[in-house]
């Protein structure tokens, strides 16, 4: 479908990008073109869902972002992968459907966002799903991404779970109905062995569709702007650079690093920036990049003494043989599975009202899925503070789309975030003091049983802590005359016309949980709001 103008252009087919195109090409007298950095999906890794630990480290499927050396964790970098395929980082992360809590939502409403309070947005987390147990007040059955149960319970699962409810925190069964607080497994992004990624749940539904263009390893290098109207994009494939017209809109979906970089290489961002980046200034939009927010865990590490974990069930080559064999004729077990299966959600504190702090089990144990698996059963786990108060940035570091941005986290600049994170560790160490857990658990490798004041644990999580790969806020959502924002409640970029941003940058403030369904979410909504405003348009012109 070779054409050089469209109705809409989406830039970049992941979480919230391909859910946007796929539902704008419901309506066929649109055209839409879709542009994708990466590859095509095809790697059948991308599709079995162990396939993350595959996928973790590869540069065909993967961004693989790095850190500028962090000041509050002793100058280290940190790893930041991303996806770059039809389907974004849903096609590489470890398939966790979690949405956060209602208060989340009404906190952006609070903020000023009309229309973003949990009520508004409940519909269209049911809107997207297909969840094995059916629907109710709090899910839906008919949506496009389908939500599946574990396909792989443990000894080892059941242990835990039984182990934190012992120490104090009760049984749950869904992290996203009326209450999130509880241990339980989670719900995931796949459905009979399958990872269920937004390309095949909203891309493949909608290829017969001749109005739908879908153009891979075109990297998007500039939105092209007229005035204060942005009117297409030029993209990089192969050795052609390609002008591309938008007659309605450009809609900006490249994530929580891509999205501001692109802005800022088209001219719209801190000027002083722009300006020393050799970036000619189209407007001064100082938060375009700013408010950066992730989640920040502390990992331990057990030895156990049951072969109840996933470390030896693919220690040989006929013990991996048969693994393989389990999930071709019945599409589950330990392949079948994403990377973390058993949660907690729990309060630092009893006077709390609401869960703030987070706990993800792994039936296995690493050091690094480039390093294997380690050769002795293991466990491990990863604890975070929910919401941050620490704020770092994306910034362009040259005029060149080709040179990643620097990415600054700030990870435990806030005092807060270091009390809650010692508090969430504190709280892991209590349930491994606990049976069942306590009586399967042979050694202790991380932190260390030389880990256990305050400071010795504060000191351990900042010279080992990690990213939970939940980027946002960098062009966060809010009223033009609130600080540092860049979109208004409709997600049109404050200044210009015909621009706007979708996905997890445009988060105020950081979920409850992981991010991934919030950021289909935003698809969805963006998509109904985009149909709206422009069914609006043409009546108004009519």
């Amino acid at each position: 479908m070779p054409t050089s103008e469209y109705d809409f252009i989406v830039v970049g087919a992941g979480s919230a990008g391909a859910a946007i195109a796929g539902r704008l090409s419901e309506n066929p007298a649109w055209r839409i073109l879709l542009l994708e950095a990466g590859p095509k999906d095809r790697n059948p890794w991308i599709h079995i869902p162990i396939g993350y630990a595959k996928t973790f480290y590869d540069g065909r499927y993967n961004w693989k972002y790095m850190t500028e050396p962090e000041p509050h964790l002793g100058g280290r970098t940190i790893y930041e992968p991303r996806g770059k395929t039809l389907g974004g980082t849903s096609a590489i992360n470890g398939m966790v459907y979690v949405r956060g809590i209602a208060s989340d939502f009404n906190v952006w409403r609070q903020l000023g966002n009309a229309g973003w309070s949990y009520e508004d947005v409940l519909p269209y987390f049911k809107k997207l799903e297909s969840n094995e147990r059916g629907d109710d007040q709090f899910h839906g059955r008919e949506g496009p991404v389908k939500i599946g149960e574990p396909a792989w319970r443990t000894e080892l699962c059941d242990s835990y779970i039984e182990a934190t409810a012992a120490a104090g925190l009760r049984r749950t069964d869904d992290f996203n109905g009326g209450e999130q607080e509880g241990v339980a497994y989670y719900q995931v992004t796949a459905r009979n062995g399958r990872r269920s990624t937004t390309a095949r749940s909203y891309l493949v539904p909608a290829r017969h569709r001749s109005n739908l263009h879908i153009v891979t390893e075109a990297m998007t290098e500039q939105i092209v702007l007229e005035g204060n109207r942005a009117t297409g994009v030029i993209y990089h494939q192969g050795d052609r650079l390609v002008t591309v017209k938008a007659r309605r809109e450009v809609i900006v979906s490249g994530g929580a690093v891509n999205s501001p970089q692109l802005l800022q290489l088209s001219g719209i961002g801190p000027a002083k920036l722009l300006r020393e980046n050799g970036v000619p200034v189209k407007l001064d939009l100082p938060g375009v990049g700013e408010n950066l927010q992730d989640h920040y865990a502390g990992r331990l590490m057990y030895r156990i003494n049951r072969s109840w974990s996933l470390n030896e069930r693919v220690a040989t080559l006929p013990q991996r043989m048969l693994l393989g064999a389990e999930y071709i004729l019945t599409r589950k077990g330990p392949l079948a599975v994403g990377a973390s299966t058993v949660a907690a959600f729990f309060r630092s504190s009893p006077e709390l009202s609401e869960p703030d702090c987070q706990l993800q089990f792994f039936a296995f144990s690493t050091d690094g899925f480039d390093k294997g698996l380690h050769p002795f059963p293991g466990f491990s786990v990863l604890v975070n503070p929910h919401r941050p108060e620490s704020r770092g940035f994306i910034r362009i570091k040259s005029n060149s789309p080709q040179v990643h941005p620097l990415i600054q986290g700030n990870y435990l600049q806030a005092e807060p975030d270091k009390v809650l994170t010692v508090a969430a560790m504190k709280f892991a160490m209590k349930i491994h003091a606990t049976e069942p857990i306590k009586g399967l658990i042979e050694q202790e490798l991380k932190p260390g049983l030389d880990v256990r004041t305050d400071d010795e644990i504060l000191a351990y999580v900042t010279e080992s802590g990690e990213s939970c790969y939940h980027l946002c806020g960098t062009c966060g959502m809010g009223p033009k005359e609130a600080m540092l924002s860049v979109v208004d409640e409709r997600l049109r970029v404050h200044g210009i016309d015909g621009l706007r941003v979708a996905d997890a940058s445009i988060m105020p403030r950081l979920i409850s949980g992981n991010t991934n369904a919030t950021s289909i979410m935003i698809g969805e909504k963006c998509a109904d709001m985009v149909k709206a405003d422009n069914s609006a348009m043409a009546s108004h012109m009519a």
